[in-house]
């Protein structure tokens, strides 16, 4: 994996200019005003500005992790079928080949979760998912492969655009329509796209400094850096007192001890600024916060409650929906139709369904329920279907609609039918027939 802000030679290259610089230390030449050399002596702490961005080390960032993971998971658990537009609507296609290639397992090696979830990852780290199509001779989709976005080079050549993969030793070019293709944001051009961890580094950065920071700070016992005043005699006196105070600083870290025994004459005093007065805390908040923005979630689901209630989180919940996976369920929905059939095909299609994730809790969904069936919306039968139970038959599977409610003025004309029955069924009683 290669770096984004800093390559492996450099890093080499600097720590070979620290071990340089740590020798020359104890050099005559050197004076003890020499900032760098007392840096070094101090330990690494000025040593974490340098961090590494790349697609692995994004993922050390807890805000990424989850979000990329809660993104991907949740679109790969949605139903994903197909579908066949008929006299009466839409029709569910389970006998076609493709839905079982889409619904069940896309191979013989991987599930159709397990397949979604990895195109997703890629888009979402590295901007760009791709799977080739495998048809047979009559052109039927047979099975989808995923494809390592990394080795895949996208360009147009004549006008029409072409996928080169990188298979080891040698080179596979695909056409357009042999590919799916999921971006992050494509470019204007309809190749490039953009990649979000490379665009975003400084945040992704700043996160890994952030941690670093920390993680330091804590693995010194708390400690921050610290200056040492007194009496330097000579460089090689500099370096054992310096080495001395280190140790001291261990020991009453290892014994939990509260005092020091420092060398005569000499004082210590921190250096810089304590996490509390950086506001290291509030820092690392607001990094989920600006993650949150980078992949448009709602901070509640990177379990962010700071500013979470109880009635802006199920707002939050709506939001997640409507703007973020709704975007994204129409992209791999419009991808899949426009690769998986031909021109010639306008009946069959496919589409996920989002309903699960709009459920509510028990008592507003069988409010939402009954006036569905009230009002002549969904038939007994289809709610039930809705929540996973058998069809009854029979009457539940007519459309339903309360009798009482009739157009305004049509009142009187319809209590009056209703008064002559009344009357011709009492009629009947008296006469010693059966009332209807």
């Amino acid at each position: 994996m290669f770096g984004l802000t800093t390559t492996r030679a450099a890093e080499r290259q600097a720590a070979q200019a620290a071990a340089e610089m740590r020798a020359s230390l104890e050099s005559p030449t050197v004076p003890l005003s020499d900032v760098g050399a007392w840096r070094t002596l101090m330990g690494e702490w000025h040593n974490v500005a340098g961090v590494t961005v790349t697609y692995e080390t994004a993922l050390e960032v807890p805000a990424i992790w989850c979000a990329v993971n809660f993104i991907a998971g949740t679109l790969a658990s949605l139903p994903l079928q197909v579908f066949k537009k008929g006299e009466k609507g839409r029709e569910t296609v389970e006998a076609d080949p493709l839905y079982g290639i889409l619904h069940d397992a896309p191979n013989d090696e991987l599930t159709s979760f397990m397949w979604r979830k990895g195109m997703m990852i890629s888009v979402l780290l590295r901007g760009r998912g791709v799977s080739f199509i495998e048809r047979n001779k009559a052109g039927r989709v047979m099975n989808l492969w995923p494809l390592d976005a990394d080795k895949v080079t996208v360009e147009r050549k004549d006008g029409r655009k072409f996928y080169t993969y990188e298979d080891g030793s040698r080179k596979v070019v695909y056409k357009a329509n042999e590919v799916i293709d999921l971006t992050f944001m494509l470019k204007p051009d309809g190749v490039a796209c953009v990649d979000p961890v490379n665009k975003l580094k400084g945040v992704v950065g700043l996160a890994l400094a952030l941690d670093e920071y920390a993680r330091k700070f804590f693995a010194n016992g708390g400690v921050p850096p610290l200056a040492l005043y007194g009496p330097m005699p000579s460089p090689a006196a500099a370096a054992r007192a310096s080495q001395d105070v280190e140790k001291a600083v261990r020991d009453a870290n290892a014994e939990r001890r509260n005092v020091m025994i420092m060398p005569a004459g000499h004082e210590i005093k921190p250096v810089g600024v304590n996490p509390k007065d950086s506001q290291m805390e509030e820092a690392r908040r607001f990094q989920v916060e600006e993650i949150a923005r980078i992949y448009g979630l709602p901070p509640v689901f990177l379990q962010d409650l700071t500013h979470g209630t109880f009635s802006n989180t199920e707002q939050q919940d709506l939001h997640l929906v409507k703007h973020l996976i709704g975007q994204w369920v129409k992209a791999i929905e419009q991808e899949l139709n426009l690769k998986l059939f031909s021109a010639r095909n306008r009946t069959k299609f496919v589409e996920f369904n989002v309903d699960g994730l709009l459920r509510g809790d028990f008592k507003t969904r069988f409010e939402g329920y009954a006036k569905a069936i009230q009002n002549a919306i969904n038939t007994p039968d289809e709610v039930r279907a809705m929540e996973n139970w058998p069809a009854y038959g029979g009457e539940a599977e007519k459309l339903h609609i309360q009798g009482a409610t009739v157009p305004l003025g049509m009142q009187a004309m319809s209590a009056a039918p209703a008064a002559a029955d009344n009357a011709a069924n009492d009629n009947n009683t008296a006469d010693g027939t059966q009332a209807a």
